[in-house]
């Protein structure tokens, strides 16, 4: 009996091995350091990588610090990517060469750039009138959230790294989940919206925003998906500080960073959180005290 519960849960042990390992993805990754940001960061700048995404320039985490020991700014590179549900990380990282880091020619840019010529807003500033379509495809108008504090942020479905878009999008189906069911934070039910909005149109049209939502449970008296213009969109989101540079050969190749804003009722930006290294918590532990402006 006893060697019947053992291999039993013998069994289960392995099975749940087996479910983890499954969520696991790896790819081979080539390309070029553009710097090493910390003992855990890089920046690269890659080939395309089969299966998953076009050639782009991005940061990557490293679990294994002692993989970027030695490595500069011009360094070539081979790597595994691995990806997992909520992460993705570089791991056997290997220099093979180096080379002088490129600079694109003055009159041909590799990319358009939606970053430069806007100013950036800062906190107590009015947030600039901004024209879209929602996923239902009416056209709405950022003003008319005018009344609720507003969680603003700028992503796009296609986008393949769980640590970028899809974190934005988990981030925010937990904060819509804490609105409707948290006692903690009863004084924002019913007030607080949230506000996704695609830098890519050409792709996530409304329908395609629609399902998206779906896919989410997004409740569309809550949380709203915008799409539009793209230059609309472009000028927008530059004020936030938000960066995206599009390949001008492949429709796919979108490299961006990553913001988030709190705006409050009235219109005025309160903070914006950089990077995907904010919480759901601190977020809503910063909207209480705008619960009651309005």
């Amino acid at each position: 009996m006893r060697s019947l519960i053992l291999f039993s849960l013998w069994l289960a042990l392995a099975g749940a091995a087996c479910t983890a390992k499954s969520d696991q993805r790896t790819f081979t990754l080539q390309g070029q350091v553009l710097s090493v940001e910390s003992s855990t960061k890089v920046q690269v700048k890659h080939e395309e990588i089969k299966g998953l995404m076009p050639a782009m320039t991005m940061p990557y985490e490293v679990r294994d610090g002692k993989l970027l020991e030695g490595l500069a700014p011009g360094d070539l590179i081979n790597a595994t990517l691995v990806v997992e549900s909520n992460a993705a990380y570089l791991a056997a990282i290997r220099k093979v060469g180096s080379a002088a880091l490129e600079k694109p020619p003055a009159d041909q840019a590799p990319a358009r750039s939606a970053s430069s010529g806007f100013e950036l807003l800062k906190p107590g500033d009015a947030v600039p009138e901004g024209r879209f379509v929602d996923q239902d495809g009416r056209p709405r108008d950022f003003k008319s959230f005018a009344g609720h504090p507003v969680v603003v942020t700028f992503m796009y479905t296609k986008c393949p790294m769980p640590t970028f878009c899809p974190f934005l999008d988990r981030n925010f189906a937990a904060i819509q989940r804490s609105l409707q069911t948290d006692p903690a934070v009863s004084a924002l039910k019913g007030r607080v919206r949230l506000v996704s909005i695609s830098f890519d149109p050409a792709t996530d049209t409304p329908a395609v925003l629609k399902q998206h939502a779906s896919t989410l449970g997004a409740d569309p008296r809550i949380w709203t998906f915008l799409t539009g213009d793209r230059d609309e969109i472009d000028k927008f989101a530059s004020r936030f500080g938000v960066q995206v540079a599009r390949s001008v050969t492949d429709p796919l190749g979108i490299t961006h960073n990553l913001r988030t804003a709190i705006v409050d009722a009235e219109g005025r930006l309160v903070t914006t959180y950089t990077g995907n290294e904010w919480s759901p918590e601190q977020l809503l532990a910063d909207l209480k005290p705008i619960a009651g402006t309005h």
